[in-house]
């Protein structure tokens, strides 16, 4: 019988993910150079960001936080090579609730996006269009869309539930991330042709190719783990998943990360798009998302029991 090995590649890859999840949630937490930004602004702009800012700082604690849960829970794991299930799901409820807690942060945003295209705030313009674009709709989907469904979820996180309601929601959290991630660089990218025109686009093949992947090649994504979540639902075991296709799914997500990260270092060529990406994005722990999906990927449906344990939640110990 051919012994199990506990350092795994997706173990080791899922370690990875989290420990880039933490570290650049950290980076974000301790970056205060947003502080005082809305001094010397008029009114309503310095209120509004002064609300924006204020509590999305406040929200964003409580990822750090979740950041510290996950970190600490994931090195304990590896260390002692066991965890209890009461305690994974115990753990894996609270951080849920932290990084919903944390997107509900974006929420006043995007009713900042919506007064100013409704013409409550002041006259409708064309910088109104643009607020809406890049904070009130990707603002409003993700300050409300992702914390209900993470919320739902973590009440479906219980060892003495079935897992029917936790897959499925957890389903439908991910096709919600995917869409935001959709909605916000979709926009930036629309704000870059508005600033820089489509010579910025077509004059350089790896901003072409960027272009598309956001535009077409994320909203293809969304279709598709939202047809995906749509087959899976009422499935009622993690076993019973179609795990490679999960593997698809964040295999593609994460390397389009990676890829927008390494076109700058290797290519450069500054602009909105870039200083969105990479100055205001606090999703680039994404980028280590291959390291998880990969694994996935070679995943066999008729597998040994000793492989289905990658990717089964621990043993209760006694």
């Amino acid at each position: 019988m051919t012994e199990q090995r506990f350092y795994s590649p997706l173990k080791i890859g899922l370690f990875i993910v989290v420990l880039s999840y933490f570290l650049f949630t950290l980076h974000a937490m301790f970056v205060l150079t947003w502080i005082g930004e809305w001094e010397g602004l008029p009114e309503p702009t310095a209120s509004w960001i002064f609300i924006t800012d204020i509590f999305a700082g406040v929200m964003l604690v409580f990822r750090f936080l979740a950041g510290i849960l996950a970190f600490a829970a994931t090195t304990f794991f590896l260390a002692k090579k066991s965890l209890s299930t009461k305690t994974a799901f115990r753990v894996l409820k609270v951080i849920m609730i932290f990084e919903a807690l944390y997107w509900f942060g974006l929420f006043p945003s995007g009713i900042w996006g919506i007064v100013a295209i409704s013409g409550l705030q002041s006259a409708f313009d064309f910088s109104s269009l643009i607020l809406f674009l890049t904070s009130g709709l990707p603002c409003i989907v993700s300050g409300i869309g992702i914390p209900v469904a993470l919320f739902k979820l973590a009440s479906k996180l219980s060892p003495n539930k079935s897992m029917e309601g936790a897959i499925k929601w957890g389903l439908i959290s991910g096709t919600i991330y995917i869409l935001v991630f959709w909605l916000n660089n979709t926009s930036m990218w629309i704000i870059t042709l508005i600033s820089k025109g489509t010579g910025y686009v077509t004059a350089y093949p790896e901003n072409l190719l960027s272009f598309g992947l956001t535009t077409a090649g994320l909203l293809a994504l969304t279709i598709f783990t939202a047809y995906f979540t749509k087959k899976s639902i009422g499935t009622e075991t993690i076993e019973k998943l179609k795990i490679r296709t999960i593997g698809v799914i964040i295999l593609s997500l994460g390397t389009y990360f990676l890829w927008n990260y390494l076109t700058w270092i290797f290519f450069g060529g500054w602009s909105d798009w870039y200083a969105w990406f990479l100055g205001h994005n606090l999703d680039l722990w994404i980028l280590a998302l291959p390291l998880v999906g990969l694994p996935l990927l070679f995943y066999r449906q008729s597998s040994t029991m000793a492989e289905r344990q990658e990717i089964q939640l621990p043993k209760e110990q006694p």
